[in-house]
């Protein structure tokens, strides 16, 4: 065998394998950014189950104010919607738009609810609303130490994508558009810690 024919075949054969190293690395980056948005539905999931228990409590106080307590109602349904079509496709720029547009209207429903509930001191005084609050604010704080990881993996798969050599081969081993970062309307408020009052 001619050495020149042995070099190319060690030459590709070095190319192939880094080749696979750049794909294999890309797929789990893909995956840890998939997996940091498990995290963060399991969270969205247990916000959503604890907000039929909040205006369930805020009912027997405010028999008045239905119209706030139903925007609630339908606000964490559309959040929920919009976390089932972004679990379908996390990273997706689109569903991570519809996600982040459904938790801020969301997020103002329980803010105008936590206005109207200062107006009611035997709510605030009470012990099932005091627990609540309290979930519901550590369940705030999960959610945001969950997003931050998401994004974080996003960052690092997005980088490696965008880098060289990984650039070259990412769009034909599949890995053709960015993740997209989950950012909420109100990311100001969000860099504050999270406080419910009642």
């Amino acid at each position: 065998m001619n050495v020149t024919l042995i070099v190319v075949l060690v030459v590709l054969a070095l190319l192939l394998i880094y080749g696979a190293s750049i794909y294999n690395r890309l797929v789990a980056l893909r995956n840890r950014y998939q997996n940091a948005f498990a995290q963060i539905e399991v969270q969205l999931k247990r916000r959503y189950d604890l907000i039929p228990n909040l205006v369930e409590t805020a009912k027997a106080y405010m028999a008045h104010e239905r119209d706030t307590l139903t925007a609630v109602t339908e606000a964490r349904n559309a959040a929920m919607a919009g976390l089932a079509s972004a679990a379908a496709r996390p990273g997706e720029p689109g569903a991570m738009a519809e996600l982040a547009g459904a938790e801020g209207a969301l997020g103002a429903a329980l803010g105008r609810l936590n206005v109207v509930m200062e107006a009611y001191p035997d709510l605030k005084a009470s012990d099932n609303m005091r627990q609540l609050s309290e979930t519901l604010t550590s369940t705030e704080n999960r959610v945001a130490f969950a997003r931050q990881a998401f994004n974080d993996a996003v960052m690092q798969y997005n980088t490696y994508k965008q880098s060289f050599p990984p650039v070259l081969l990412a769009g034909p081993l599949g890995h053709r558009e960015d993740a997209a970062l989950l950012e909420f309307d109100d990311s100001a408020e969000i860099q504050a810690a999270p406080s419910v009052r009642f």
